[in-house]
């Protein structure tokens, strides 16, 4: 496979996903950091009409798209590359899991992805069996929101260009990436430009006062403010859920906490190439030792335990590590709000902040920075690891 991501794209209304040639998409095709094709189906049947659709088994209104029209074009997609390599298969519809910017990152992290675009209907079920049965290949349906439109080829523009934004090289400034809204579980905050005064209407004066650490405070309380009003089922994941308990671990969560731990790192160390680190190897007995010596926080829901992060004191620094979310919730913002408990229990006597994180994963990273760390100086605390620093202010007392 060639370094750029590649995305085939299948559909009776190939002119449908011309806008794919069009701003930075178009571009990151033209700079080949983005290899789309895009294929008609109509070209995989062989009657004079190119029929791909019959009517359904068992009666009802509306059209089926067949099967072999759909087979031949996955095999077709797949002869395009002889290394052995797969696509992601994903179908857009609206009976699938509901796209997430968390499951975009994922998807832009994939060399190869193909979307199946259906019509009428919908595609005969047999298709999904034989592309993950006798193809083997992973099958993902996707929907697009809890609403139905005529045809995949919508859905797919969108997911396309949710997930190649993502892809490094596409987008400039990456640093605008980790402002946007549901990056960490809220929406973003209102943005300004010049002329300072519009329509009687004034830029928030906060904004021109050079104070960057009261800019970063109204920004946040805006985000909150605007997802409370805007989107309020976002904020019991993203931002202190009255049903989420947070409290000091005891020996009765250790094993839970053993295995979450083990499910959060083991993905961590193989994304960043090491699996040597103590998170993965130290045995249970050490981490039920480590309540004695760290403050170990847990998270719990209903009952299960869904998160953790411990601290512990060292000088006038506050060590912060082991923050762990259940891989299924990433992405909801309870990450932040772990990080946010470990800062605020820390003694008045501490003056920094030091965390160590896994390197493999670029959401954790973006949710560090954005958090106000910064890489620290020297070689790491632990081989395959990342240490972080952060200057304590006021505020965070």
């Amino acid at each position: 496979m060639p370094e750029a991501q590649r995305i085939d794209i299948v559909s009776i209304f190939p002119d449908y996903l011309a806008p794919l040639d069009l701003s930075l998409i178009g571009k990151a095709r033209a700079d080949g950091v983005l290899e789309l094709h895009v294929h008609d189906l109509r070209d995989f049947t062989h009657d004079r009409h190119r029929t791909v659709d019959d009517t359904p088994y068992g009666g009802g209104a509306g059209m089926v798209m067949r099967p072999q029209p759909w087979a031949e074009s996955l095999d077709y997609i797949l002869a395009q590359d002889d290394s052995g390599a797969k696509p992601h298969l994903i179908v857009p519809g609206p009976g699938g899991a509901r796209f997430t910017q968390a499951m975009a990152r994922e998807l832009a992290r994939q060399p190869w992805l193909a979307f199946a675009c259906g019509r009428y209907e919908g595609i005969d079920e047999r298709v999904q069996d034989h592309a993950r049965d006798d193809l083997g290949l992973e099958v993902s349906v996707i929907s697009l929101g809890d609403y139905v439109v005529s045809g995949g080829e919508v859905a797919a523009l969108a997911m396309v260009e949710a997930i190649a934004r993502l892809i490094p090289g596409v987008i400039g400034n990456v640093e605008s990436l980790l402002e946007e809204s549901h990056e960490d579980g809220l929406l973003e905050y209102p943005v300004y430009t010049k002329p300072r005064v519009w329509n009687g209407r004034a830029v928030p004066e906060v904004l021109l006062s050079g104070n960057h650490a009261a800019i970063a405070a109204w920004r946040q309380e805006q985000r909150l403010a605007r997802t409370a009003a805007r989107r309020p089922d976002l904020l019991p994941a993203s931002h202190g859920d009255q049903q989420i308990e947070i409290r000091l671990a005891t020996p009765g969560d250790v094993p839970e906490l053993f295995t979450l731990t083990r499910a959060c790192w083991v993905r961590e160390a193989d994304a960043g190439g090491i699996l040597d680190i103590p998170a993965i190897t130290e045995p249970i007995e050490t981490l039920l030792a480590s309540l004695d010596t760290t403050r170990t926080w847990v998270a719990r829901k209903a009952g299960r335990l869904i998160g953790s992060v411990r601290a512990e004191r060292g000088g006038d620094t506050w060590h912060i590590s082991r923050l762990m979310i259940a891989p299924d919730l990433r992405g909801r913002g309870l990450g932040r709000h772990l990080l946010e408990h470990a800062e605020r229990s820390a003694p008045s006597c501490i003056r920094q902040f030091a965390l160590v994180a896994g390197g493999g994963s670029e959401a954790n990273l973006r949710l560090f920075k954005r958090a106000g760390y910064r890489r620290g100086l020297g070689e790491p605390s632990v081989p395959g690891l990342i240490d972080l620093i952060k200057r304590r202010r006021s505020g965070d007392q």
